[in-house]
């Protein structure tokens, strides 16, 4: 029975060694994995603060929606059809810019040698010295402003930049682009994260007419 009893206590004795042992192997390798994860560099953000982040950023589209609305960037930039009192936008094509596959009417050369500029009917094309310029696609598709980030947008508004790209082609009359030069930096953000938070309307506007090639174009009388 003492026998039994001191087996058993050595036996206890050995396999409280052996884990103590593997323990102490382990605790290193613990270590290391912990320090290998920077814990400071996951974001903790309160429920809180998400609320107080998401109503900034629906403050800052409802602003930008106002600004583009209040400067008539649809005026041009929509598509149009003729109501009982003109021109009528068409809720589904809203920002699209002038419709892809659309014919233009004939143009009069008489009009255009007498000093005239003209637009089509929806606004979203225009005719003068400078050529044929169509309204672009300001939607958030891919064919719009999908791909466009802020530092572009803010090129193409106070650089009068194609695509807001610096070395691109001047963009064309009758787009102002000298008055919205004048926005501040809150404003141009605004009105980008508005355009970026539209319907995305899938639609490729056509490049601009140069005047050398308006002859096709001009009516027959």
């Amino acid at each position: 029975m003492i026998m039994k009893s001191y087996c058993d206590f050595e036996k206890g004795l050995f396999c409280g060694r052996f884990f103590y042992l593997i323990l102490l192997v382990a605790i290193p390798f613990v270590l290391a994995g912990c320090q290998d994860k920077n814990y400071a560099k996951v974001p903790q953000t309160s429920p809180k603060k998400q609320l107080q982040e998401a109503k900034q950023q629906d403050d800052q589209i409802r602003r930008g929606q106002y600004l583009v609305t209040s400067i008539g960037c649809a005026d041009c930039h929509s598509p149009k059809k003729i109501g009982a009192r003109g021109p009528e936008e068409i809720p589904e094509l809203k920002l699209s810019g002038f419709p892809e596959g659309r014919e233009l009417p004939p143009i009069d050369r008489a009009a255009l040698e007498n000093g005239w500029m003209l637009m089509t009917g929806d606004l979203t094309a225009a005719v003068g010295p400078w050529g044929v310029s169509f309204a672009a696609n300001l939607t958030s598709d891919q064919t719009g402003i999908g791909s466009w980030n802020l530092e572009q947008f803010k090129v193409a508004m106070r650089e009068g930049k194609f695509k807001g790209l610096k070395n691109g082609r001047d963009l064309l009359p009758p787009m102002p682009w000298p008055n919205f030069a004048h926005l501040t930096d809150e404003d141009l953000e605004a009105m980008f994260a508005y355009l970026k938070s539209t319907k995305p309307v899938e639609n490729v506007v056509p490049a601009p007419i140069p005047p050398d090639k308006l002859v096709s174009l001009y009516s027959k009388k």
